[in-house]
């Protein structure tokens, strides 16, 4: 069983940033998928970054790469995404989910793969 609780949301001016935190409790292994997923009312729910827990590169969608990192506290088994350069496009609620899945599955993954999820925490933006 695996717990994860999302932290660190709130509202900013464009331009501000932000840091999302996701404790995570469990059995969280060495191939294990962390992700961040984002919805916004009205609209689809979108996966923001990949991170495998068994190394590699992260992976961010294209909207955010240069302004989001994604990292992970390996011993406080913390998942964090940096957020920077905020737009009220990157506003809506903010999730961490957790699957265990192949490196190589990692970053093409999708919601359904996906076993467990947080709570969510809203962002918002202000232009």
């Amino acid at each position: 069983q695996v717990e994860l609780m999302e932290s660190g949301g709130g509202s900013v001016q464009a331009g501000g940033s932000l840091r999302l935190s996701c404790a995570t409790s469990g059995n969280i292994g060495f191939s294990h998928c962390l992700a961040w997923f984002r919805q916004a009312p009205g609209k689809e729910r979108e996966k923001v970054a990949t991170f495998y827990t068994g190394g590699g590169i992260p992976g961010y969608v294209d909207s955010v790469k240069g302004r989001f990192t994604v990292s992970r506290d390996n011993a406080k088994n913390i998942l964090f995404l940096q957020m920077d350069g905020l737009e009220p496009d990157d506003a809506g609620m903010y999730y961490c989910a957790a699957g265990y899945l192949a490196f190589k599955l990692c970053q093409a993954a999708i919601g359904s793969d996906f076993n467990y999820w947080g709570q969510g925490t809203q962002v918002t933006v202000s232009s």
